[in-house]
């Protein structure tokens, strides 16, 4: 691919600001799919150029370019999805905030890297349904433990003091939510099972002990069927679980550490499914073990075991074949 301009578009919940970058032509359009077309065909118009040497770059704002994402992936255009954070820190000291002034500063971010970009897939449908419907799950379990803890210390506190209808109409709303949560946790299973290939991922992961059908489901859409990611470190690192020097010169030794960059909502999966491991799997209970009698800082261990149980999942996808408990063959 030979991309000669760039087109930077800066993405809000009504507007597309948009930024040729070589001519430097600017122009608004509504977010709404009629408007899109015309966002394209203008950009076509003013550059000049073929469908294939142009190269649309974005920042990922979740719905709000969900349709452009939708339009450039059918309409065969090449198109990239940018963290905020990513432009930002690339391209320096930048003051103030302004619609135009972020396309022009996206248009410039998306030219100098033209030529290494990897134009972005769209995932298949499933797998955006899945994510939908996980974030929603994640949603509605926050609310449900936020109510748990509410109606719990009520009780301890109140005890007597509080209301019957107080309290029956949070432990309705508790009981709601269970409901719905199962309800969605078996249309995400229903999902699963209609995909043969995320079919077979997920029984993969799911047949390592200490990985649950939550983190592996997660860890279906993030890595989006294990396509994204070229190994099991780079996604560690995505994760925050990949340990980091802190070293500089003569004067800074700091320790090996983990970034703050990272998804949480994995990090935390996973420090879940490493408790999980040591309790269930002989294994890494007794490597656990070993490294605590020797010394060995407790955190650290929980997380060599996070990044284990993440290179196993990407072994037995990339192999095909469950993952085998070796140490159940050692007599």
């Amino acid at each position: 691919m030979k991309i000669k301009d760039v087109i930077g578009i800066d993405a809000s919940k009504l507007t597309l600001d948009c930024c040729l970058h070589k001519s430097g032509a600017q122009e608004v359009f509504e977010n709404t799919p009629e408007a899109i077309v015309f966002l394209v065909d203008w950009s076509i118009k003013i550059s000049g150029l073929a469908k294939n040497e142009l190269l649309f770059v974005f920042e990922h704002t979740g719905l709000y370019t969900h349709q452009l994402v939708r339009y450039l992936s059918e309409q065969g255009y090449y198109f990239l999805l940018v963290p905020g954070l990513e432009i930002k820190r690339s391209l320096g000291i930048a003051r103030g905030k302004d619609d135009r002034a972020d396309a022009k500063r996206i248009a410039l971010y998306g030219y100098r890297i033209r030529e290494e970009a990897r134009p972005y897939q769209m995932p298949k449908e499933s797998l955006i349904s899945l994510k939908r419907l996980m974030s929603m799950r994640r949603k509605l379990v926050s609310q449900r433990a936020g109510h748990i803890a509410t109606l719990g210390e009520q009780i301890r506190v109140l005890n007597n003091e509080l209301g019957p209808i107080l309290l029956q109409v949070q432990r309705d709303i508790i009981g709601v939510l269970d409901v719905q949560i199962t309800k969605i946790e078996k249309e995400l299973d229903r999902l699963i099972e209609q995909d043969p290939e995320l079919q077979i991922i997920y029984r993969l992961l799911v047949s390592i002990k200490g990985i649950g059908a939550v983190t592996a489901r997660f860890m279906i859409v993030h890595t989006v069927g294990f396509t994204a990611f070229k190994s099991w470190r780079k996604f560690a690192s995505y994760c925050g679980i990949a340990p980091f020097p802190n070293r500089s010169g003569t004067s800074i030794r700091g320790r090996t550490k983990v970034s703050q960059l990272a998804n949480k909502e994995g990090k935390t999966l996973l420090n879940l499914c490493a408790g999980s491991a040591i309790q269930c799997n002989p294994e890494m209970k007794a490597y656990y073990t070993r490294r605590i009698d020797a010394g060995k800082n407790k955190m650290s261990t929980l997380n060599i075991i996070r990044n284990k149980l993440l290179a196993r999942a990407f072994a037995v996808v990339v192999r095909g074949t469950p993952y085998v408990n070796t140490m159940g063959y050692i007599s």
